[in-house]
């Protein structure tokens, strides 16, 4: 698991970004060119942890990152996923249970995957 994403609707962004800093005591950080992510830095300690803008209603993701988005979306599909999107890269699946994930290529530094990625047989 790479990041946990607190998907909120645009017009509110800004106000869930601030409220969850201060409740998690967690700076913000932005980067200009992915500006619909605002950043938790270390909220959840070993998760990347944002607020997202979204066009859609509130809820809670994850996203989980991979060296084979196609190998494990395919297997999180034959755990009972199903895909809704692409979005660049990333797949877009829902679980079983109605939650939202995102498969990704990797984001984490090369040696902090080695090191933490679990290997599926």
């Amino acid at each position: 698991m790479y990041a946990l994403l607190i998907d909120t609707p645009w017009a509110e962004a800004e106000q869930a970004a601030q409220f969850w800093s201060a409740a998690l005591g967690a700076p913000t950080r932005t980067h200009p060119a992915e500006p619909q992510f605002v950043g938790l830095h270390g909220a959840v300690p070993g998760l990347v942890t944002a607020v997202q803008s979204v066009d859609d209603t509130p809820r809670f993701h994850i996203d989980i990152e991979t060296d084979d988005v196609p190998a494990e979306t395919s297997r999180l599909i034959g755990l009972g996923a199903t895909e809704v999107t692409q979005w660049q890269e990333c797949r877009i699946l829902r679980a079983p249970g109605g939650h939202l994930l995102c498969v990704l290529p990797v984001e984490s530094p090369a040696e902090v995957f080695a090191a933490e990625a679990r290997t599926w047989p």
